[in-house]
C-alpha cells in the first residue's frame, strides 16, 4: 500500500473541516438525535417554496374547491398532531390520473386525483397524507440531498487521496448504494409516523394497513398491465415489494401507534367520501386530450388522429409520443404557427434548413427528410406537417434502421376534425356512484362503462374488492362513465 503524501493529507483535513463547517449538527425533530444535513430549516423551506412553482408548471391544480378544501381540512389536522406542527403545511390536489402522493421539504404535499379514485373512505386518505406527512417531518428530503452532497465530497478526497479516477467512481458508487438504501427505511419511518399522526388525529391507525394493501393491489395490476403494453408501470412510491399482510417490519410500526390511539374515536362515515368523488374525472384529462385504444381525441382544439395498431400512445405535456412496441420506431406530434400567409412547404422548409425529398401530401400537407440527432440514433428521418385550423400539426418519425415512411405520412395524414358522433369519445370518464341492487356483479356493471380491457378488475380496484370481490346489496359503489 502506498503511504499519503503530506499535501494529499492536508487537502483531506481542509475537506473534510470545510465539510464538517457546512453540516453543523441539526437535531432531528422527530428523533431528537443529531442527523448529518446541509440545510437550514429556513432553505429547506425557500427551497420547497421554489420547487413547489415547478411542480405547478409540470401539474394543473384539480378544478374542484369542494374537494381542494377537502384533501386540506384533513391534511392540516395531522400537521397539526405532528413533530413539525410549526411549519405552514400545504396541500395541493393535482389533476392527474397519475397513482400518487408526494412531499417537498418544507411542508409542501401532493396528491393526485388518480391515487384518491381508488380510496372508499377519509381514513385511507389520510394515511396517504399523513405518510406524506411524516416525510416532511423526519426531514427525509433535506437527508438525502445532504447525503448526495457529502457522497460527491467523498469521491472527491478519494481522487486527492489516491491521484486514482477509478477509486473515485467505487467511492461514488458507495455513496450511492448508502443513499438507495435509505429508501425502505426512510418508506417504512414515513408510514410510523403517519400512523401515530393518524392515532393522534382520531383516526384507526390500522387504516394504514389497509391503504397500503389497496395500494399494493393496484401496482400489481398496474405491473400486469405495464408488461401487456410494453411501458413502463406508473406506481405510487410509497409502496414496498411485498403485501402488507406479509411485511411483518410494516405491521409492527404502525401498530405500534395503537398507544396514541382514542378509545373514543368513531370512524367515519365512508359515503361522506364518496360523495365527494362522485363526477370526479377519472384517468385522462379532457383538456390535455384522450387516449382510446390506437386513437386520440381532442376535444378543444377539435382533432382526432389515429396512430398504428399496438403503438403505446404517451400523452406529455407539450406533445403526443407513438412508440412501436419492439422500440424500434418512434413519433413526436407537436403543434405550431405559421408565420404571415406562409405554406406548410415554406413554414417545413424555414424549421429544417436540410430539408430533402420535399412533396405535397393529402390536406394541404408538406413532408420531406431531415438529418441530425434525433430520440433513436443520428441520421435522417422524416417530417411531416398538415395545417389545422388556423396552425400545423408537425409529425417527426424516427426508427433505429429503415424508416416505415408511408406509416409516418398516413399517421399524419389521419389528423382531422371531430365528426359529431366522436366529441363524446373526447370527453373524460368520471367517477359516477350507483347503490348496488341484488344479484349486482361486476361483470355486470363492467358493460355500463367504457373501460375496455379489464374493466372488471378496474371496478374492483375502485372499490376496494380486488382480486375477487362482488358488490353487496345496498352498497354505494363507483363506476366510471
Amino acid at each position: 500500500m502506498k503511504p499519503l503524501n503530506r499535501p494529499g493529507l492536508f487537502k483531506i483535513a481542509a475537506l473534510l473541516a470545510m465539510l464538517a463547517v457546512a453540516a453543523g449538527c441539526a437535531t432531528n425533530p422527530v428523533s431528537g438525535r443529531s442527523d448529518f444535513v446541509l440545510m437550514s430549516e429556513q432553505r429547506e423551506i425557500a427551497l420547497g417554496a421554489q420547487n413547489h412553482q415547478q411542480i405547478l408548471k409540470q401539474y394543473k391544480v384539480y378544478e374542484h374547491p369542494q374537494l381542494q378544501q377537502y384533501v386540506n381540512e384533513v391534511g392540516q389536522k395531522l400537521a397539526q398532531q405532528s413533530h413539525r406542527n410549526h411549519l405552514e403545511f400545504r396541500f395541493t390536489l393535482l389533476d392527474s390520473p397519475e397513482v400518487n402522493a408526494f412531499a417537498l421539504p418544507g411542508g409542501y404535499i401532493y396528491i393526485t386525483r388518480g391515487i384518491m379514485a381508488y380510496m372508499n373512505n377519509e381514513e385511507q386518505l389520510a394515511g396517504v397524507l399523513g405518510h406524506e406527512i411524516g416525510h416532511v417531518t423526519a426531514r427525509h428530503g433535506v437527508r438525502q440531498q445532504s447525503a448526495q452532497v457529502a457522497a460527491g465530497i467523498i469521491g472527491l478526497i478519494a481522487t486527492i487521496a489516491s491521484g486514482d479516477k477509478q477509486v473515485a467512481e467505487a467511492s461514488n458508487q458507495l455513496g450511492d448504494v448508502l443513499i438507495s438504501g435509505y429508501g425502505r427505511n426512510h418508506e417504512l419511518e414515513a408510514d410510523r409516523l403517519g400512523a401515530e399522526y393518524l392515532a393522534r388525529t382520531d383516526y384507526d391507525p390500522e387504516k394504514m394497513l389497509g391503504v397500503v394493501g389497496i395500494l399494493k393491489n393496484q401496482e400489481e395490476f398496474e405491473l400486469q398491465r405495464a408488461r401487456e403494453e410494453g411501458r413502463e408501470p406508473r406506481v405510487y412510491h410509497g409502496v414496498f415489494s411485498t403485501h402488507p399482510r406479509n411485511d411483518r417490519r410494516l405491521q409492527e410500526v404502525i401498530r405500534a401507534a395503537d398507544k396514541f390511539k382514542n378509545p373514543d374515536a368513531r370512524a367515519t362515515d365512508p359515503e361522506n367520501f364518496l360523495r365527494l368523488m362522485n363526477e370526479v374525472a377519472f384517468g385522462e384529462s379532457e383538456e390535455q386530450g384522450i387516449i382510446r385504444e390506437n386513437k386520440f381525441y381532442h376535444k378543444a382544439m377539435d382533432f382526432v388522429v389515429a396512430f398504428p395498431q399496438d403503438w403505446r400512445i404517451e400523452n406529455q405535456p407539450n406533445q403526443l409520443v407513438a412508440i412501436r412496441a419492439d422500440g424500434a420506431a418512434a413519433m413526436i406530434v407537436n403543434t405550431a404557427q405559421l408565420e404571415g400567409g406562409e405554406s406548410t412547404a415554406q413554414f417545413l422548409n424555414r424549421k429544417f434548413s436540410n430539408l430533402q425529398k420535399g412533396q405535397s401530401v393529402d390536406g394541404g400537407g408538406y413532408t420531406g427528410i431531415a438529418t441530425g440527432k434525433h430520440p433513436l440514433g443520428d441520421g435522417p428521418y422524416r417530417v411531416v406537417t398538415v395545417p389545422h385550423q388556423g396552425y400545423v400539426f408537425v409529425v417527426a418519425g424516427f426508427a433505429k434502421s429503415q424508416r416505415p415512411d408511408q406509416l409516418f405520412v398516413d399517421t399524419a395524414t389521419s389528423i382531422r376534425k371531430l365528426k359529431n358522433s366522436e366529441h363524446t369519445l373526447a370527453q373524460a370518464q368520471k367517477i359516477r356512484l350507483l347503490r348496488a341492487k341484488s344479484g349486482d356483479t361486476f361483470a355486470l356493471l363492467a358493460k355500463q362503462t367504457d373501460l375496455g380491457r379489464f374493466a372488471e378488475e378496474r371496478l374492483r380496484l375502485l372499490n376496494g374488492l380486488y382480486p375477487d370481490g362482488e358488490p353487496a346489496n345496498g352498497q354505494l359503489i363507483k363506476i366510471i362513465q
